[in-house]
């Protein structure tokens, strides 16, 4: 059974960084794909990015293309988001999950049914 835990999140001033790193256990984490959703205050769940189970593909939102970048090591079971120019709409509840659909699907499936969930790790960007 695969588990996912995050990390790295916290309070930044705009224009700042933070790296996340959803770390895996458990078997078959090189055969699912990652992706990372986040969960604002009174808004609906979104897809941020997802990398597929190889990492040769990967999906953005538009609202953080060239700002975010995922990447993955499966030989450390470990799938990471580096934040870079935040701005105060990216604070939320980021959450990474394991699927078996294709990057581009799962960033546009928040709702998903997902094999594994991590628990979340919030993210302030506020001056």
């Amino acid at each position: 059974q695969l588990r996912l835990v995050e990390s790295g999140g916290g309070f930044v001033q705009p224009g700042g960084s933070l790296t996340l790193v959803c770390a895996a256990s458990g078997s078959l984490f090189d055969m699912h794909s990652i992706g990372w959703f986040r969960q604002a205050l009174g808004k609906e769940r979104e897809g941020v990015a997802c990398i597929s189970s190889a990492g040769g593909t990967s999906n953005y939102a538009d609202s953080v293309k060239g700002r975010f970048t995922i990447s993955r090591d499966n030989a450390k079971k470990t799938v990471t988001l580096q934040m870079n120019s935040l701005k105060p709409e990216d604070t939320a509840v980021y959450t990474c999950a394991a699927g078996t659909l294709s990057p581009w699907n799962m960033i546009r499936e928040p709702q998903g049914e997902y094999d594994a969930w991590g628990q979340g790790t919030q993210v302030t960007v506020s001056s």
